[in-house]
C-alpha cells in the first residue's frame, strides 16, 4: 500500500498515512488536533536506474535525440 502525505488545514501539522489507493482522498482525522480539515499533499519523488535518471527529463538540453535515458547519440 502507498504512503500518502497529508496536511491539517487547522494546525498545519504534516503527517503520513498508509492507505489503499482507493482511499487516498477519503476523509481522515489529523493525528495531532483531531480536526477533519485535512488535505492530501502532492508527493514529489525522484528515481534513478543504473546511474541514469528515469524521470523523463534530460540533463543535457542540447540533445534532441533522447529524453535522458540510455542514448547512443549523446551517451547519457
Amino acid at each position: 500500500m502507498p504512503i500518502y502525505e497529508y496536511l491539517c488545514l487547522d494546525c498545519s501539522q504534516k503527517f503520513e498515512a498508509i492507505r489503499p489507493m482507493s482511499q487516498a482522498d477519503s476523509p481522515l482525522v489529523c493525528q495531532v488536533c483531531g480536526s477533519e480539515h485535512v488535505k492530501r499533499k502532492v508527493a514529489v519523488f525522484y528515481a534513478m536506474s543504473g546511474g541514469h535518471s528515469v524521470s523523463g527529463t534530460s540533463g543535457n538540453r542540447d540533445c534532441g535525440s533522447c529524453s535522458g535515458g540510455n542514448c547512443s547519440g549523446c551517451s547519457h
